[in-house]
């Protein structure tokens, strides 16, 4: 029995496969640039607060004017013109993250009726050794009742 989760549909070229898998790759490199954006953002409003601390210590260590002029040049100050970084998160998730996500559905829908990652499927079964233990096709525990839970190589 296999999973047809990740089984690629029926009269499916293997280019068409590849072609897929590389959209979903992309996807993924898409979804780490948000990540770090949002490291970004978030380090960015870390910086911000420190900085309004600094000034509070600055004043309270009797230098008032490095503290007002910190305050003043660099607390609550935007990144980019215009802009804080949540700003930047928000734009980028409207103009670009949403497409991106809409359009490798469309393409797994079309081409692959929705399944997810069947080229890395199709490659892990390539790659495992048939019969090894640690090297089974689905976990033991699957929660799929048709997801192969032991190796089945008579099936595939």
């Amino acid at each position: 029995m296999t999973d047809s989760r990740h089984q690629r549909p029926a009269g499916t070229s293997d280019e068409t496969v590849e072609a897929v898998g590389k959209v979903s790759e992309a996807l993924e490199w898409v979804e780490r640039a948000r990540g770090r954006l949002y490291d970004f953002h978030q380090m960015m409003g870390h910086a911000d607060l420190l900085l309004g601390e600094a000034a509070d210590a600055l004043e309270e260590a009797g230098h008032a004017d490095h503290a007002e002029r910190l305050r003043d040049r660099m607390v609550g100050r935007n990144v980019l013109d215009g802009r804080w970084t949540f700003q930047i998160v928000e734009e980028f998730d409207d103009l670009y993250w949403t497409a991106a996500r809409e359009e490798e559905r469309r393409v797994r829908d079309d081409l692959m009726g929705g399944r997810r990652h069947v080229f890395e499927s199709e490659m892990k079964d390539d790659r495992r050794t048939h019969g090894r233990a640690h090297h089974e096709r689905r976990p033991a525990g699957a929660h799929d009742p048709e997801a192969t839970t032991l190796d089945d190589d008579a099936s595939g």
